[in-house]
């Protein structure tokens, strides 16, 4: 359940128009990757992001140039 602008809950579920899906997947995605830049800006984190779209394309953020193979 989440709260809507009313104030009232609503349940959320997939959008079934593929191009109403597609429109919000890309506007999100896209808010998502600012919002994990502005994260590690503002607080000095350092952030990985790793997003695959219903078609299996990769997006990708790194803060840094982290080295997995290391851990």
């Amino acid at each position: 359940m989440i709260n809507n602008s009313n104030g009232e809950q609503s349940q959320m579920r997939m959008i079934e128009n593929a191009t109403r899906r597609q429109v919000t997947f890309s506007k999100r995605r896209n808010g998502l990757l600012k919002k994990a830049f502005e994260l590690s800006v503002l607080c000095d984190a350092e952030v990985a992001l790793i997003v695959f779209s219903p078609r299996e394309k990769l997006y990708e953020f790194s803060s840094s140039r982290i080295d997995f193979t290391s851990c």
